[in-house]
């Protein structure tokens, strides 16, 4: 049997525990006298920066940022259709990252009770270096894979040598085909429940996934 093209796709996937957890958090309040909502504002938020601050000299939190005090007015409307006097709202949001969710659900049990504080959503996710070992790690599992896809094609077709001719991401060989990203993560966002008790965080597993389309010459 003469030289038979080999096309195949590879694919892997890990499941990895996250390692940093990034909550938002905003303080807002709203007045009719722009002065006073700004400085309620500060107020509010002062303890929370505090908090954020102290829990980072402690080492629960890896980091943190903290965006400008931001003050805006509307003028609402009246049943009877007539503008009235503006009412100003002032916030302040912050965002921290923390290295375990227990040390999370603590500090958003305090801070929730707390006048003028908002929750946002939770981002689960894994450290820089961690996510670089892994994507490395899976996308050398993909090209494995396909590797073992072509030599089990070649076999049954009773050739035995295989070399690879080209390796590339999805739908670089076959360009008809749509594109995705190779290498993709995916993670799960949590909101904090309204509870009197502890709030609990279960984070899930992010999963890391790699594809791959590589070509083989079997002899």
């Amino acid at each position: 049997m003469s030289d038979v093209t080999v096309t195949v796709r590879g694919e892997h996937e890990a499941r990895v525990a996250p390692e940093r957890a990034t909550i938002h958090v905003s303080v807002s309040c709203d007045g009719p006298e722009r002065a006073l909502v700004v400085e309620r504002a500060m107020r509010l938020a002062e303890p929370v920066r505090q908090s954020i601050t102290d829990r980072r000299t402690a080492g629960t939190v890896v980091d943190w940022t903290s965006k400008r005090l931001s003050v805006r007015a509307e003028r609402p409307w009246s049943n009877d259709g007539k503008r009235l006097a503006p009412v100003f709202y002032a916030s302040i949001s912050f965002s921290a990252t923390f290295a375990e969710a227990s040390e999370l659900s603590i500090w958003v049990t305090d801070v929730s009770a707390w006048d003028g504080v908002e929750l946002g959503g939770v981002h689960w996710h894994l450290t820089p270096q961690t996510r670089a070992t892994v994507e490395r790690d899976v996308a050398a599992q993909a090209v494995g894979v396909a590797v073992a896809r072509a030599q089990a094609y070649a076999s049954a077709l009773g050739l035995h040598d295989v070399r690879p001719l080209e390796i590339a991401d999805v739908g670089l060989i076959a360009r008809d085909a749509a594109a995705p990203g190779v290498l993709k993560m995916r993670g799960a966002a949590f909101a904090a429940a309204d509870s009197g008790a502890a709030m609990e965080f279960e984070p899930e597993e992010i999963i890391i996934t790699a594809t791959v389309e590589a070509r083989f010459l079997a002899s």
